[in-house]
């Protein structure tokens, strides 16, 4: 890892398809639709990663509405489809809809949301990495 900061959250197992994504005080619950053996309880993983380009983005629109001090009411409704081979989010479109809008900003407001931090996460991939730890249930069961 290198000196950035970092932050850390942590996914549990809630049964079946579920799992809970915690981070800092918040939980998201996270599952599959019934046609791929979930309950629905919560968005798929490939749900949250558009719906955080999608929220990124808006944020990313929110504040420069407000540093213009323009009505900030924005919307963004992300399309998405998936591949196969490998499985993936294959395309989004976002749509961003910003109500009062000046035309003469239209290019400088969408350079903006272009460079919030998950469309650039997207666009240069981060590196990942995996360490697989293998625990002994019956230790862990009782604290040995």
């Amino acid at each position: 890892m290198s000196d950035n900061p970092s932050e850390t959250l942590q996914v549990v197992w809630r049964g079946g398809s579920r799992f809970d994504i915690r981070t800092r005080h918040h939980t998201v619950r996270v599952d599959q639709p019934p046609d791929f053996c979930g309950t629905d309880t919560g968005p798929t993983p490939c749900e949250l990663l558009v719906g955080s380009l999608a929220a990124c983005a808006a944020h990313a629109a929110e504040r420069y509405l407000h540093r213009c001090e323009l009505l900030a009411d924005v919307t963004v409704t992300a399309r998405y489809e998936t591949g196969v081979q490998p499985a993936r989010v294959s395309r989004i479109a976002l749509t961003v809809e910003a109500p009062g809008l000046p035309e003469g900003l239209r290019e400088s407001f969408t350079r903006v949301i272009e460079h919030c931090a998950v469309y650039n996460s997207l666009r240069i991939p981060p590196e990942i990495t995996f360490q697989v730890l293998v625990v002994d249930h019956d230790h862990a069961l009782h604290g040995v």
